[in-house]
């Protein structure tokens, strides 16, 4: 059978969307604050949930012990207990079965020596992303098992940017075996477009900080942070040094990723405009108005999220919408590289 023959794609296109499913629902998990009910992790057996009343209060007794239950949610009965546990659950079994769905086809076609040398180095790369990233899940659990009922908003962004990474590596070698003879037409053009997924790769990281500070149910007015003020005055006295605020404070975090926001459409903009001057293919153009789409929905998504104080549906949508649009930006990019 031919090397790197449809089935490897429809492998690699299966991995992409379990790693999408993987993200939204661990933005549920964060967004209903269940990502701290599991305080344990057992890679085989933690599979299977608690099965009857015994290992319920067993899980309870647990979650009892850490900060989240102690601080915020002393609160809950069992049947809380058992909602926000669903979701952390659901999130780590996924996170499981990308691993299943991975390692047994790529053993498989390595047996039947159907990918090529390129395809495995590459494979090895996301085996290796895959496993970093199940690395900085527990990571980021255990930043608030400590002393805090919230985790480190440094390690989350490290956790959700490393899933992003990992979807668009994995989208790029499937691109790579779909598309294998194409050519740059424009090293500048092409740049222009590594700019900005470095950028919207940027934007991803800040709005980790978001998620993990919570900042985004503060300073809920557009285009001014609020009524009458370009920067609300907390930017500059959260923190100091005055340059932490923009990692560390809320007001500041939230600052950063409305204007790097900004950036990214002035970017997608110019790659749009620049494009129409340059002699491109069908599957180019594509690319290119899938840009301009996704962004302007993107961008309309951040805007009401923040008018309407961060509801659960519209924050996983606002989410979803960066993962189309790096979607797009891998699938430009590809299509302008050799």
């Amino acid at each position: 059978m031919k090397k790197d023959n449809k089935y490897v794609v429809y492998w690699l296109l299966t991995g992409c969307f379990l790693i999408f499913i993987m993200v939204l629902v661990g933005g549920i998990t964060r967004l209903t604050h269940s990502g701290l009910s599991i305080s344990d992790y057992k890679l085989i057996t933690g599979t299977i949930p608690p099965m009857n009343e015994k290992e319920w209060n067993d899980a309870f007794e647990l979650y009892k012990q850490f900060p989240e239950y102690q601080k915020l949610n002393n609160h809950f009965a069992l049947e809380d207990f058992k909602d926000i546990y669903f979701w952390e659950w659901l999130h780590r079994l996924i996170g499981r079965l990308i691993g299943v769905v991975f390692m047994i086809p790529f053993v498989y076609f390595l047996i039947k020596k159907q990918l090529s040398k390129a395809t495995i180095k590459k494979s090895i790369v996301l085996l290796f992303l895959g496993s970093l990233q199940g690395f900085f899940g527990w990571y980021m659990v255990k930043s608030g098992l400590i002393d805090r009922p919230d985790v480190s908003h440094y390690r989350l962004a490290l956790h959700l940017t490393t899933a992003f990474i990992t979807f668009a590596a994995t989208l790029w070698v499937a691109l790579d075996i779909i598309y294998p003879n194409r050519k740059a037409i424009n090293k500048q053009f092409r740049n222009l477009i590594r700019i900005a997924l470095v950028v919207l790769l940027i934007q991803i990281i800040w709005g980790g900080f978001v998620a993990g500070l919570d900042a985004g149910f503060i300073h809920n007015h557009w285009p001014l942070m609020s009524e009458g003020k370009l920067i609300h005055p907390t930017v500059y006295t959260e923190q100091e040094p005055f340059l932490l605020n923009f990692f560390e404070g809320k007001s500041g975090v939230q600052f950063a990723h409305r204007y790097i926001a900004y950036i990214v459409v002035v970017l997608i903009a110019a790659i749009y405009f620049k494009a129409k001057k340059l002699a491109i293919t069908p599957t180019q153009k594509k690319g290119i108005n899938a840009l301009m789409v996704i962004v302007g929905i993107q961008f309309i998504l951040g805007v009401f999220t923040l008018l309407l104080v961060v509801p659960v549906w519209l924050g996983v949508a606002h989410q979803i919408g960066a993962f189309f649009l790096l979607s797009a930006m891998t699938y430009t990019l590809h299509q302008f590289s050799k």
